[in-house]
């Protein structure tokens, strides 16, 4: 009997290669080989979520009240202490009930807020090299996408003036990401002024993913919402799975802009019943301890580790910066070689395995991602095979 023909809608075609399903391919390939891989692929953290969230959720799942279906919203005392955080974090007040809305994860939020806002045809502009799921996101919306070309010469920073009228004119949405995912690169309040500015004048939404605000090694980042009027005209993306090794539990937030939020919500209300309610007393627990020495002292391991990767690259001759935050290493391939041939090499001749640059968009040829996920003593030995390679 046949199978079904055709039966994948004609949007999946326009998606961008998830690159990360071809580095698992041939990392299991090596493994398989029995390889010793040392895996700076997924920026997947290595550390355990802490013992202080863990104990919470332990209590919550044996309460019977957090059984039952939970609100797509998120449940209320879970947005209040986000809202407490906030103020305490940026100074910035934000109202529990239209200006908080849970996620299943910062991830299933970027990727909904296209269907949220926008129309077939209009268009996303997107920062490259950049998260995928923001292009892939307009895409499963029926968008269309303007690629925002970001370099080292300009900071990994946007040009905004550089952005054609004609788009200007049909955007709904201007992703932004800092912290940057892959570059590190950080952007001051000076810029988001700019943004903010940007998206008043031309009625354009700022969508700022904020995931890895909390991960930085010198001054905190700035939010977006810290700029006046921002509210009007932004939505931030924020996450507990970085910041407190939670990526499995799946709990994020996107703040600010209420009618886009109740948009992104309704939207949500078709699609999801909302995170384990155990889950989000545990998310509770992680806010609240956001200050504690644990969540200090994770911070200090990804910067010894950063700063392993950093001098043993530059020892064996590499062009390497050293990033203020994120949990990434952006780093230019030596003798003008393409990212792919770099990460192909790292993987046939020394099993470490790295995200080719290239798989951020082709502004990201050039440049490999290192990952900070790997202890100390593992990233030392990747650093030593990678000084025998003869480049």
């Amino acid at each position: 009997m046949n199978g079904l023909s055709n039966c994948s809608a004609d949007r999946l075609s326009k998606l961008p290669h998830y690159l990360f399903v071809e580095i698992d391919r041939k990392k299991r390939e090596a493994k398989l080989a029995g390889r010793d891989v040392i895996d700076f692929g997924v920026g997947d953290p290595d550390c355990p979520t802490p013992s202080f969230i863990v104990e919470r959720m332990a209590e919550a799942i044996a309460d019977p009240d957090f059984h039952r279906y939970s609100s797509s919203l998120g449940e209320i005392f879970l947005r209040e202490a986000f809202a407490t955080f906030f103020q305490k974090r940026y100074g910035v007040a934000l109202n529990p009930e239209t200006e908080v809305l849970v996620l299943l994860g910062a991830k299933e939020g970027i990727a909904h807020l296209p269907t949220a806002v926008l129309n077939p045809n209009d268009v996303a502009i997107v920062p490259e090299p950049g998260y995928p799921v923001y292009e892939s996101g307009a895409v499963l919306a029926d968008g269309a996408c303007h690629v925002l070309p970001l370099d080292c010469a300009g900071g990994w920073l946007p040009d905004l003036g550089a952005i054609p009228d004609e788009v200007r004119r049909r955007a709904k949405i201007l992703w932004l990401n800092y912290p940057n995912n892959p570059t590190g690169a950080i952007a001051p309040l000076s810029f988001f002024e700019e943004a903010v500015a940007f998206g008043r004048e031309y009625n354009i939404l700022i969508a700022q993913d904020a995931a890895y605000n909390e991960l930085y090694f010198g001054d905190p980042p700035p939010s977006i919402l810290q700029i006046d009027g921002a509210k009007e005209v932004s939505v931030e993306f924020h996450s507990l799975s970085k910041t407190f090794n939670m990526t499995g539990w799946r709990i994020g937030f996107a703040v600010g802009h209420a009618p886009v939020l109740a948009a992104l919500a309704k939207v949500k209300s078709h699609i999801d019943s909302g995170a384990f309610a155990a889950v989000q007393a545990a998310g509770v627990a992680a806010l609240e301890g956001f200050e504690r020495s644990e969540i200090v002292d994770q911070r200090k391991i990804y910067q010894r580790r950063r700063d392993l990767l950093v001098n043993g690259l530059r020892a064996a001759g590499w062009a390497v910066s050293s990033p203020q935050a994120s949990i990434y290493l952006w780093v230019a391939c030596p003798n003008a070689m393409t990212s792919n041939d770099l990460a192909s090499r790292l993987l046939d001749e020394a099993s470490v395995v790295t995200i080719p640059g290239a798989g951020f968009g082709p502004a990201g040829e050039g440049y490999v991602r290192f990952a900070l996920t790997v202890p100390e003593d593992r990233t030392r030995e990747a650093v030593e095979r990678i000084a025998n390679i003869s480049w």
